[in-house]
């Protein structure tokens, strides 16, 4: 393993282009303003680029007057695509390689292209920049020190639930994608597994229709039975709280006797049965011995 110690490498030579890596370049989620300066040296001086999409990606290069060779690469093509891409690499070549939106590979098909070069050997390296979730999470008003990503749901009705039945007890704050013609029927699912909770809408984020709406998941969805949404969303849920766990929890509905026999009954000693019911419960022992000794 070796390193590079920026303090001996000139500001011109830690930015040059390197032959053989692919270069992971965030691009605007909206406001074109919002491309850094290194983002577009590393779009003008690639060998080529591999764009989600062509014709975004041209828009956006002709916006910056740059002229470069493009490939498609999506999630349809991009197991004979991340082929012929790694191939050019190892050929020496650079790439670029830009999603619609964002930051390539998150939530994204170049999740598969960098396992590929990863897996090859291949130099990859991140142009930091946009990045919707982080920014909705910003904006959110929710807690930020510890959160998960969950993406767009699946539209499979089963699975959709499942995964929804399977992160409810998360204390982390969760973000999710979700389209306008579906944010509906996901809100309905979301209420329905985790119960109410707080939840900010990020909507058309650094567009000039931007907007946040800090509220509750019952209340989204009585504003959204009157007023269409619009645009793309990104959500951002409040975690399950200590006391909607102590709800949800098996023993919710046992006495403290009954929580103590169902350890005993698995093998538990009444000594390790009690201290398991304390640690349930978030009490001392002392409680539980007070508590069963009545």
């Amino acid at each position: 393993m070796s390193s590079i110690k920026s303090k001996n490498v000139s500001r011109e030579d830690r930015n040059a282009i390197v032959g053989g890596t692919l270069y992971l370049v965030a691009t605007p989620i909206g406001n074109l303003s919002d491309i850094t300066e290194r983002a577009l040296k590393v779009m003008e001086e690639v060998d080529f680029i591999a764009a989600e999409d062509t014709r975004n990606t041209g828009k956006l290069l002709a916006f910056y007057g740059i002229q470069k060779s493009m490939v498609s690469y999506f999630e349809h093509n991009k197991r004979e695509r991340g082929e012929i891409i790694l191939a050019r690499l190892k050929n020496g070549e650079s790439c670029a390689l830009l999603t619609d939106a964002g930051t390539p590979a998150i939530s994204d098909p170049g999740e598969d292209l960098v396992r590929l070069c990863a897996e090859n050997d291949v130099p990859v390296t991140s142009i930091p920049g946009c990045s919707a979730v982080v920014n909705a999470l910003a904006l959110s008003a929710l807690p930020t020190g510890r959160f998960c990503f969950e993406g767009f749901l699946s539209t499979n009705k089963n699975e959709r639930s499942a995964r929804l039945e399977e992160i409810k007890s998360d204390r982390r704050t969760t973000v999710f994608y979700e389209a306008p013609h579906k944010l509906k029927k996901t809100l309905d699912d979301i209420m329905s597994v985790f119960g109410d909770r707080k939840i900010a809408l990020c909507r058309e984020l650094t567009k000039l229709n931007e907007e946040i709406i800090r509220t509750t998941l019952s209340a989204a969805i009585s504003y959204y039975e009157e007023n269409e949404p619009r645009g793309e969303y990104v959500l951002v849920i409040e975690g399950a709280s200590e006391e909607q766990l102590k709800e949800e929890s098996f023993f919710a509905n046992m006495s403290v006797e009954e929580h103590l026999e169902y350890y005993m009954a698995s093998g538990m000693s009444k000594m390790d049965a009690t201290k398991a019911v304390a640690k349930d419960r978030g009490v001392p022992k002392s409680v539980i011995y007070k508590e069963i000794n009545k």
